[in-house]
């Protein structure tokens, strides 16, 4: 398919817009809801122009689409969906571990696989476009979706980010295997006050531009095609009516050039939520002005923007603007050309597809403590699986899968193939001549049915307790903000009864998002985290323990040790008088940045050349096994105009050595990575000295530094 020049798709649009009426560009700018209409109601819309729409499957796609095409102009629709950790809504596709889970690789090669694969089954399912990736950070673990995040660092999130987007669309996002993607939301979204999910955010145009914009500036330059706004607000103003946010620096100063989609009814938010308009003429303005070009599910947009334009209130050229958006998105993805999106069934859930989604699932697995007992040695004859997620697949698939999403189906049957916990350490026994007793011994949530003996008597015997605890998706996602982070159910006290055997346990944590878990991890023999490991995690996770597998993950995100401890990132600012609590201590229970395998890795002889900006250091792998560590690279501005945090990742590697060899790793930093934001916005490189600090994780102790100084 031919490849549009910019100035070609510019002229294509602008021949398009000329032809429009008032009425088919207000129309352009709407995203119609599916499930939310009937059935006569989409066909109206397809014949009104409406530019979108919203969860919509096969044959209803196709109907919609070949109505769409036989009106006056024939602008195709582009339908979007919600493909979050794969294609998950639909019950054939791969299902790979979640944001937060891939982000443990710490490898963006993968999570750009992760895309690619993605965006080939969605296309195969006929659809064009992902809301996806997610790049609010998670820094407040109380919010509901942290579990959709790349964690709670900057950086980190924007080189996935930019992996992922690029996996989406490809170099081509018109050659009918990528699709577009949608960077989310825009911004600070999960900074929402108490982690309540929507909330004000405590935001200021400083802040935003040195946390928070990154992700966002690198999915810009990775490409992509949409960007979603958020609920929250900056300084009282809501983002979706945030013309500097959107209008000022999105579109202007990072140059983004596809078109900007609002969340869920977020119009209507501004007057029944927000309290910031008085009816849905006036937020209908507000957000038009403001540089929203697509609104997804206010169907009632359509309406008040003829309105607002024919009685003079609202300027024409703003539609015109936002549509000439829209439609330069839809040439540049071929839409004209080739409406229904014709990728081939059968590579939903195929073998090579599947293959990509264990590769992610083991590089995910992070084990956090190990006293010994892992991987389980050749004395070890009989293994207990015990707990909650052990033999759950919904809990081990976390949120945005076909049984969360667009409706909740509690009765839904989980379609193979997938690989609990439990089916994982089963089949790796089997091979090694191992017993397995299993009990699931109480639920997660409160109401279910308990049986702390059966437990007990099931471990009885064991040499080794294996435990699943965590969260399940009833406690994670929209509208699921949690105020205490606590293991909930009886999941602690089963923990107690089981220690009581006197039987070393590996804890493995299954769940969407960091949990208070003290007690169990410092009483644990070992503790793996696997957060929602997607179709395969129970078979990473029993490679790790059987030694198959030598884990490599890493934190995305750090574990607080206590709710009231939040929040408890690890590039927080200085000035905290005593630097600790009288009752906690100040540190997470674990750090960003943290992880072990069956490998330890040792760092020496850091050098930083404040000339060239070079850094290097030598690695050296002590153990007796090959594995891989990733070599993280953070930043100390020792005296600067305005307080910076403590430390800052602007550089990682993943780097895979043999036992006892010793490689020289460098990296090569830009004066961008010493860069700060001024009061005034600007962002500059002030001259001074800096700590660089090079090590295994973002812990003081596992860092070796040295000095460098930047002259101007």
């Amino acid at each position: 398919m031919k490849q549009f020049t910019s100035a070609e798709m510019e002229e294509r649009a602008e021949a398009i817009l000329l032809r429009m009426t008032l009425e088919e560009k207000a129309a352009q700018m709407v995203q119609v809801p599916v499930a939310y209409v009937t059935r006569e109601e989409a066909l109206l819309w397809a014949r009104r122009g409406a530019g979108s729409f919203l969860h919509v499957l096969g044959d209803d796609a196709r109907e919609i689409q070949q109505e769409a095409l036989q009106t006056r102009l024939g602008i195709p629709v582009l339908f979007g969906i919600d493909a979050i950790h794969g294609h998950g809504l639909n019950q054939k596709a791969t299902i790979f571990p979640s944001q937060l889970a891939a982000a443990c690789s710490w490898d963006p090669s993968l999570v750009e696989e992760m895309g690619r694969v993605t965006a080939r089954e969605v296309a195969a399912d006929g659809l064009h476009w992902t809301f996806s990736p997610v790049l609010c950070l998670g820094r407040d673990t109380r919010w509901g979706r942290v579990n959709e995040t790349f964690g709670e660092d900057p950086y980190l999130a924007g080189e996935l980010g930019y992996a992922i987007v690029r996996g989406y669309q490809g170099d081509d996002p018109a050659d009918g295997e990528h699709i577009l993607a949608c960077a989310k939301h825009y911004i600070g979204y999960g900074e929402a006050v108490g982690g309540r999910d929507s909330c004000d955010t405590e935001m200021t145009y400083r802040k935003l531009r040195e946390v928070f914009l990154p992700p966002f500036a690198r999915a810009v330059e990775a490409g992509v095609a949409t960007v979603m706004t958020a609920y929250g607000s900056i300084d009282g103003t809501p983002f979706t009516a945030s013309e500097k946010s959107l209008r000022t620096i999105l579109k202007e100063e990072l140059g983004f050039d596809g078109f900007v989609v609002t969340d869920w009814d977020n119009v209507r938010s501004l007057v029944e939520k927000q309290h910031v308009a008085t009816d849905l003429d006036e937020a209908s303005l507000l957000a038009a002005r403001a540089g929203n070009d697509m609104m997804m599910t206010t169907t009632a947009f359509y309406e008040s923007a003829i309105r607002l334009v024919k009685n003079g209130k609202l300027d024409e050229r703003v539609l015109d603007e936002a549509v000439r958006n829209i439609l330069r998105v839809k040439i540049r993805f071929g839409l004209f050309e080739r409406a229904e999106q014709r990728g081939e069934q059968e590579k939903l859930g195929c073998a090579e597809h599947l293959a990509s989604a264990l590769r992610l699932a083991r590089e995910s697995v992070t084990l956090l403590k190990n006293d010994g007992v892992l991987p389980l040695g050749n004395s070890v004859r009989r293994v207990a699986v015990i707990g909650p997620n052990a033999d759950d697949i919904r809990a081990q698939y976390g949120d945005w899968t076909y049984f969360t999403h667009p409706h909740p189906k509690p009765k839904y049957t989980a379609a193979r193939p997938y690989v609990t916990l439990l089916e994982g350490i089963l089949t790796l026994a089997k091979e090694r001549d191992v017993d397995v007793s299993y009990a699931r011994g109480c639920g997660v949530m409160h109401e279910e049915c308990d049986d702390l003996d059966a437990a007990v008597n099931a471990a009885k015997n064991a040499d080794v307790i294996l435990l699943a605890i965590g969260d399940v998706v009833q406690q994670a996602g929209e509208y699921r903000d949690r105020a205490d982070l606590s293991l909930s159910g009886r999941q602690e006290e089963l923990f107690l009864r089981l220690r009581e055997l006197g039987k070393p346990i590996v804890t493995v944590f299954i769940s969407t998002k960091p949990l208070c878990i003290c007690r169990v991890a410092e009483e644990s023999a070992a503790l793996i985290v696997a957060f929602n490991g997607g179709m395969f995690g129970g078979q990473a996770v029993a490679e790790a323990v059987f030694g198959a597998l030598n884990p490599a993950g890493k934190l995305p995100i750090s574990f607080p040790r206590h709710s009231g401890q939040i929040p408890v990132y690890y590039n927080n600012l200085p000035g905290w008088h005593g630097e600790k609590y009288v009752d906690l201590p100040e540190t997470p229970l674990f750090a960003f940045g943290e992880g072990m395998g069956y490998s330890r890795f040792a760092y020496s002889d850091l050098q930083a050349d404040a000339e060239n900006l070079h850094v290097s250091v030598s690695m050296t792998n002590l153990g007796i096994r090959a594995g891989s560590e990733t070599v993280q690279v953070y930043l100390r501005d020792l005296v600067s105009s305005v307080l910076t945090p403590v430390k800052r990742l602007v550089a990682f590697q993943k780097i895979a050595l043999q036992p006892g060899e010793t490689r020289r790793i460098a990296f090569e930093l830009t004066r961008k990575d010493f860069s700060i934001v001024l009061p005034d916005e600007q962002t500059v490189v002030e001259p001074g000295d800096f700590l660089v600090f090079v090590g295994g994780s973002s812990k003081d102790e596992d860092l070796i530094s040295t000095k460098i100084s930047l002259r101007e």
